[in-house]
């Protein structure tokens, strides 16, 4: 009897599951067409707006020879063989745009026409035109393009802001040179600050998705399900797989009047490096809670240096405006113009005190990294051997300094120097912290050949560096 009973009762729940499952999947099939075609549709319709950029430019490559060229022992001999000094070499270089104005206008990456001498775009009808810089912004890596072209297609841009993580983003553009190649997926996170994989410059508030972005990928749009820019994708992480990085569009936006009307973009800098309070700082810095900006160092010949901010202070308040932490303050100074007046409210050796700093106009000619860091006029940025530091490159040495990140596309393709470099001399003088460094720098000149001594995984060697225009370049 409980056999026939147990029998009864697994066939009345299977007929239950089975009709509940078959109600399921009419009710999908209801909501759902049976075949979707949704991102196929976007693509078919985005398509003619995305373009190829091919560009062009020239290396000049020194001869190592050339020292000797003058010498009266080899004169001779190349009179007889006779020697460039200095050649040209042709580089080329891809990427990806997109076209945002009907008359001609194509957004892309800053580092994908960096230094062109020639732009050809191509668009997927296999139309070319030569391609022109209008506007571009090393900072935010954004630059625009013009041919002269009408009625081409262009791409509506959407709102990043709205974005939501987990959303359905579509990428689109030339990876290793494969035109309109297509990758789907999601939205995985909003705000990152990360270091361009492409440029090697650090900035802020990207966006983050799992849709494949490679090499060549760079300046192509980023879209949502509904065919509207979010995104100008710019930045891999290498090795990593499911992790690429857009520029939000809502950045762009905001730039193109000034890029398209000037050619650049006008900022405001104050000469500050700034880190967030943490919860096991406070006490140290006599602080209640973990609200404000710490300055972490502190630009020379900058307005904050000849306003007598220091390192180590902390600023809680610009103008009138609390500053919770980094981000907050570069927020509340972002559109102001130069020559503008602020007064900032900071903490130093446990008591409130109010700075005015007047702000400058960020020079750009030079290069964006010689107004930021006085390291980065050298192609590389130092540090200090910390044990974190340590750590992370597994370095064999505590005296010296640490090369931490490098910005020169010439070094990083030589490979004289690395990341995690331990540089030991400067000119045989020994350097055995950021102090040293800083005191060797003054006795470089322009025009200068330079030789560092070099610690690399417990092996030393010599880097002839030489000093162009306060620029130091590997030959």
């Amino acid at each position: 009897m409980n056999r026939k009973i147990k029998f009864e009762f697994l066939l009345c729940f299977s007929v239950l599951i089975l009709f509940l499952l078959t109600g399921w999947v009419q009710a999908v099939n209801s909501i759902i067409p049976e075949e979707t075609n949704l991102v196929a549709d976007i693509v078919e319709k985005v398509g003619p707006s995305v373009v190829y950029v091919d560009t062009l430019s020239y290396k000049t490559y020194r001869n190592p020879l050339s020292p000797f060229f003058n010498d009266p022992f080899f004169r001779d001999f190349f009179d007889i063989f006779p020697q460039p000094e200095e050649r040209r070499i042709p580089q080329k270089g891809l990427g990806s745009g997109f076209i945002f104005r009907s008359d001609g206008y194509i957004l892309t990456n800053e580092h994908v026409i960096q230094g062109a001498e020639q732009i050809k775009v191509t668009l997927k009808d296999g139309r070319e035109f030569d391609g022109k810089v209008i506007g571009s912004d090393p900072l935010t890596d954004i630059a625009i393009i013009k041919v002269d072209a009408t009625d081409l297609p262009a791409l509506p841009l959407g709102d990043s802001d709205r974005a939501r993580v987990g959303e359905w983003m579509i990428a689109i553009g030339n990876p290793y040179g494969l035109s309109h190649t297509v990758t789907v997926g999601v939205l995985s996170a909003k705000g990152r600050p990360i270091y361009s994989g492409d440029s090697g410059r650090e900035y802020e508030n990207f966006l983050q998705t799992d849709a494949a972005i490679n090499p060549g990928n760079s300046g192509g749009p980023l879209l949502n399900i509904k065919g509207e820019v979010i995104g100008i994708n710019t930045a891999i992480l290498p090795y990593a797989q499911g992790v690429g990085f857009a520029i939000p569009i809502n950045m762009a936006k905001s730039l193109l009047d000034p890029l398209i009307e000037t050619g650049k973009v006008v900022r405001s800098w104050v000469g500050i490096y700034l880190q967030d309070i943490t919860p096991d700082m406070i006490q140290q810095f006599g602080l209640n809670e973990p609200k404000g900006a710490l300055i972490a160092d502190v630009v020379p010949n900058s307005p904050a240096s000849r306003a007598g901010i220091q390192r180590g202070d902390i600023i809680l308040k610009v103008d009138d405006e609390e500053i919770v932490n980094a981000a907050v303050f570069h927020a509340a100074i972002q559109d102001k113009k130069p020559g503008i007046q602020l007064t900032l409210s900071v903490w130093r050796d446990n008591q409130a005190k109010e700075i005015t700093v007047i702000l400058e106009e960020l020079v750009t000619e030079g290069g964006v990294e010689s107004a930021l860091s006085p390291d980065l006029q050298f192609g590389f940025e130092v540090g200090e051997i910390t044990s974190e530091l340590t750590r992370k490159y597994n370095l064999r040495t505590k005296s010296g300094v640490v090369i931490i990140r490098i910005d020169s596309q010439e070094i990083i393709e030589t490979g004289y120097l690395r990341e995690g470099d331990v540089i030991l001399q400067l000119n045989r003088q020994t350097i055995r912290d950021l102090q040293g460094w800083n005191a060797a720098l003054t006795m470089v000149e322009p025009g200068d050949t330079i030789i560092l001594l070099v610690n690399r995984r417990g092996r030393t060697f010599f880097v002839p560096v030489e000093v162009k225009s306060s620029s130091l370049l590997v030959p």
